[in-house]
């Protein structure tokens, strides 16, 4: 692979430290020669080099501006075409600044402030001006980057476990505010790690709308599900009987229990909650099933519909109680906990909010933050689990035209 020769840049950044705001101007020099020998890199050959390595073609430069403590640095970053996307290392800092950046020019959007005022609001933020050309940019630079994760493939591994789960927000459509669904997919793959595999925003948890979901994250390659874990609603049932058929489903624990306490006045509702716990303490699912009866038969004369919810949501409550589920992995797959503690964390953020002008500023937002959990995620083992307790399954390769 053809490299500048280092003489040669030496001898370019003599010339140029010798010119006013030389530092500047050499840090510039130094950062394009490092931004070449990456792309090389990135791409397996340097220019009009014919290599059986290579993964893609330069595609020009896309201007950009750094701030620094020696001033502003006009950078032309390499762009490429065929394959994934070229990012500078030096910029990664940079680039967590700047989502938390874009966050917060969409909050200001969100809630109608004029682009003029977002303008103001920016330059004190940054120690310069912005233009509201910028500002657009970094909007769309933020859509590239959500719909470019949201199409990953997820083919390379198993995702054993699967938990969905769903809240709602306010937004403005045709001129009218109505309560909108986000649904949030997570998974646990091969290796145990926890992975966001998506999110949509739609009109309700229907069959339809969750089925959309699931067939998009089919399409992308998603196998070897063995688990999946949601509340029961209609809708989801509906979709997870349709679309992974054979799939186990495990009913979440926390949102049976507030079902449950839904049935009885608020007096009853600690007793309800200890014998629920004595049920679920049980050794085994014969063993769980056996206290559950027994309890249906003590609230029958006082509440029947506890003893009938009893009977009918307790058998999907213990799915996790399975031969084929390892001990150690069942207390993260009773309930959708992990899911809910993440939507409150989204609320936090929404709330500033309140109401989001159109579907698409909410998908930017909220999704801006769940990547941020997901990249979290990747460097944090102690969220993950042991899957050498586990035999997974590898995803059968699909033929074209067979929905999988």
């Amino acid at each position: 692979m053809a490299k500048h020769s280092m003489h040669e840049l030496v001898g370019n950044l003599q010339n140029v430290f010798r010119e006013k705001d030389g530092l500047r101007i050499m840090v510039e020099e130094l950062l394009k020669h490092a931004m070449e020998y990456e792309v090389e890199d990135h791409l397996g050959a340097g220019y009009h080099e014919r290599s059986s390595d290579r993964r893609g073609h330069r595609n020009g430069f896309k201007p950009r501006r750094l701030k620094t403590r020696i001033g502003e640095l006009d950078l032309n970053v390499p762009q490429v075409r065929g394959c994934e996307p070229y990012h500078p290392s030096m910029f990664a800092k940079y680039q967590r600044s700047e989502r938390a950046l874009l966050v917060a020019c969409a909050e200001m959007y969100f809630q109608g402030v004029s682009t003029r005022n977002v303008q103001h609001v920016l330059e004190s933020m940054c120690d310069g001006e912005i233009s509201s050309m910028t500002v657009s940019r970094i909007a769309s630079e933020l859509d590239e980057k959500l719909d470019a994760f949201r199409r990953r493939r997820l083919d390379a591994m198993s995702y054993p476990y699967v938990q969905i789960d769903a809240r709602y927000e306010k937004v403005r459509v045709e001129g009218r505010v109505v309560s909108q669904a986000v649904l949030t997919v997570m998974g646990y793959n091969a290796l145990g790690m926890k992975e966001i595999l998506d999110w949509r925003v739609g009109d309700s948890e229907s069959e339809q709308t969750w089925g959309e979901v699931f067939r998009g994250l089919k399409d992308r390659g998603l196998g070897g599900v063995q688990l999946i874990v949601s509340d029961a609603h209609s809708g989801i049932r509906a979709a997870i009987k349709r679309h992974f058929q054979g799939v186990s489903w495990q009913r979440c624990r926390v949102h049976f229990k507030r079902e449950l306490m839904k049935k009885v006045s608020h007096k009853k509702q600690r007793d309800l909650m200890a014998d629920l716990k004595s049920v679920f303490a049980g050794e085994d699912e014969k063993e769980c099933l056996l206290r559950g009866e027994e309890m249906a038969v003590k609230w029958e004369p006082r509440s029947p519909k506890v003893a009938s919810m009893l009977r009918e949501g307790l058998p999907d409550c213990l799915t996790v109680l399975q031969p084929g589920i390892p001990a150690d992995h069942r207390i993260r797959l009773t309930s959708t906990n992990l899911l809910e503690n993440l939507m409150r964390r989204l609320k936090k953020r929404s709330a500033v909010v309140c109401v989001f002008p159109n579907q698409r500023s909410c998908d930017r937002l909220l999704g801006a933050q769940l990547i941020e959990v997901h990249e979290t995620w990747q460097t944090q083992s102690r969220n993950s689990i042991n899957m050498d307790l586990l035999k997974v399954h590898e995803p059968k390769p699909r033929r074209e035209g067979v929905e999988a």
